[in-house]
């Protein structure tokens, strides 16, 4: 006998649709469809009722969410709601919570900036890594990890997928593939970039470790060989901030992540100090760093020092004498 199959609730029907857009846009959206679908699934439950998303049936889908942190349900609130959003596009008078209702939004802890004598220490704290039998070059690996996280501003993950093929020591870049927002980019390397990857591969080669193109830069001899974890270069990361002894004034160890913040940041101090025009730059900044657009890459780039210094003077030399005539007659700064 033939399963009966029940027919689309209205509400699913908007989702497929909804969904359906926010992927050919380029977005994964993985974790929303999921979110959207148990919510269609609940209405379907909710009493027997399909009818659709009402302020009632919002308030009782919400309850169920009470076991996880404010921060997520608040951004599986904000989901729903920007599918109502759509949804009111072509249907007026449908019903869209209001934000003020969810709850209060979570301070993202800012970032902190290594200095270039921090990352010299973390570097030399590689060298006291333990090596293991299935990762026999690990404080190598680490080392490199850390030349190209700060030179290049890579994301973890993207960092983990490279190969040895994504390396061209001739042209001197790297090619992240399919990355966020399914985007793939070239990189050009640093100096330094270049001589850390031919260093590591040497190393590689002098062991007789495997060498095809298509394995894992970060290899290690695990389960016959294999990429290196997000999860288990963080954890290598803060055995090396402890050991290097770098401790922020709040306390909080810095995370692996704060490498990508401090290459925008030197980014932006570089074109300070160059006398560029730093909002024309932001475009090249936001491709290199795989960013669909420039709001993106502003999130990087706080008002904290030492951007917070170089942007002042750079004001004071262009306008000072605007605020204090003072500075025009005797050639100082305010």
């Amino acid at each position: 006998m033939t399963p009966h199959r029940s027919r689309p609730s209205r509400l699913g029907r908007v989702i497929t649709r909804y969904v359906g857009l926010k992927t050919a846009l380029g977005r994964r959206f993985d974790g929303e469809r999921r979110v959207l679908q148990s919510l269609d699934a609940f209405l379907r439950a909710d009493g027997g009722r399909a009818t659709g998303l009402s302020p009632e049936s919002f308030s009782r889908w919400t309850q169920t969410l009470t076991h996880v942190s404010p921060t997520v349900r608040r951004k599986r609130l904000q989901i729903v709601r920007n599918l109502c959003l759509y949804r009111r596009r072509t249907e007026p008078d449908c019903f869209v919570p209001e934000p003020v209702l969810f709850p209060a939004c979570h301070q993202p802890r800012p970032p902190y900036i290594f200095t270039p004598a921090e990352i010299a220490r973390l570097l030399r704290a590689t060298r006291a890594l333990e090596r293991t039998p299935g990762s026999p070059l690990r404080p190598a690996v680490f080392r490199l990890a850390i030349v190209l996280l700060y030179t290049t501003g890579l994301r973890r993950g993207e960092l983990v997928r490279l190969t040895i093929g994504d390396y061209d020591p001739r042209e001197r870049t790297v090619l992240v593939r399919e990355s966020k927002f399914h985007k793939s980019r070239l990189l050009p390397l640093s100096l330094d970039g270049v001589r850390a990857i031919d260093a590591y591969l040497r190393a590689r080669r002098s062991r007789h470790l495997p060498m095809a193109s298509d394995l894992p830069l970060l290899w290690n001899g695990y389960s016959g060989g294999r990429p290196y974890t997000g999860s288990g270069l963080t954890q290598g990361f803060r055995l090396l901030v402890r050991a290097a002894k770098i401790r922020p004034p709040d306390g909080r160890s810095p995370r692996i992540h704060d490498l990508r913040h401090g290459f925008a940041v030197q980014a932006l101090l570089r074109w300070y100090c160059q006398g560029l025009d730093v909002q024309a730059k932001l475009p090249w900044l936001a491709t290199y760093m795989g960013h669909v657009s420039i709001a993106s890459t502003q999130y990087y780039l706080a008002f904290v020092e030492p951007l917070r210094g170089a942007a002042s003077a750079r004001f004071a030399r262009h306008c000072g004498a605007l605020v204090d005539p003072r500075a025009q007659a005797t050639g100082r700064e305010p």
